[in-house]
């Protein structure tokens, strides 16, 4: 029989970090990742499909790959010369950071890490995005991911491949979390960062973090990518998802046929 829809409250409860995850790192940004995932559970919701207890994952992450690649335009908004341009085209600016505390400092570390991180797998395009999501950053294995998009372990090879090159050549000779010789090093951005509207100021309270880490060797890129913190769930997505399941509000929406 089809997902029963009294199951859906312990499913948005298990599962919407890591569809939440997905789109996060798919849009590189919160508000459209909120709404892809929404409507990855509203269409969940209303599917047809028999779907076993340990299958739901890999269903949910499958709506929400098709969600997001019909939200996403076919070739990619943010290019490598764009993100050089943004982050490394001026000098050094550190008026901008010297009235932070360290705690500010770090906060933003960690924000420019993650934001620069992300922005880069944003200069693909979203196929070969969505094979490095899946296969890197969410850590499935090839079987897995490859059903999850619909096609051949081979063709999904071929797609994570081609992301791990382009993502790899851009930071290899950049990125200080590759290699610490590289010459953009994320402290000395900051200022550039906060000026060009890449990362915010720290909001207060600050949460509390473990303290940013730099690489001391030179590494694979999707070394780093595995080491980035899942993106904190909105408090008001997870009460929006619940109160739908539980005033049965949700529209009935037209499902792809390959996931209904």
């Amino acid at each position: 029989m089809p997902l029963p829809q009294s199951y859906f409250p312990a499913a948005i409860d298990q599962h919407l970090p890591s569809v939440y995850h997905l789109a996060y790192r798919m849009m590189l940004d919160k508000e459209q990742a909120a709404e892809a995932t929404y409507e990855t559970f509203l269409r969940a919701y209303h599917g047809k499909r028999e779907v076993a207890p340990e299958a739901v994952e890999l269903w949910l992450l499958k709506i929400a790959s098709h969600v997001v690649e019909a939200r996403l335009p076919p070739m990619p908004e943010v290019s490598f010369d764009l993100l050089d341009e943004t982050l490394r085209s001026e000098a050094t600016r550190t008026g901008e950071v010297k009235s932070l505390t360290e705690p500010q400092r770090e906060l933003l570390l960690w924000e420019l890490k993650q934001g620069c991180m992300t922005a880069v797998v944003n200069c693909i395009s979203p196929g070969e995005r969505l094979a490095f999501v899946l296969g890197i950053i969410l850590g499935k294995g090839d079987e897995q991911a490859a059903a999850t998009l619909g096609i051949k372990v081979s063709a999904y090879k071929v797609r994570l491949s081609r992301a791990r090159k382009k993502i790899g050549d851009y930071l290899m000779p950049r990125c200080e979390h590759v290699d610490p010789r590289n010459p953009c090093h994320c402290p000395s951005r900051i200022g550039v960062a906060l000026q060009r509207g890449f990362i915010a100021p720290p909001a207060q309270p600050l949460v509390q973090l473990r303290p940013f880490e730099r690489a001391d060797r030179a590494r694979d890129a999707a070394e780093i990518y595995r080491t980035l913190p899942e993106p904190e769930v909105p408090r008001e997505l997870r009460q929006r998802l619940h109160q739908a399941v539980e005033t049965g509000l949700w529209p009935i929406l037209p499902l792809p046929a390959d996931t209904a």
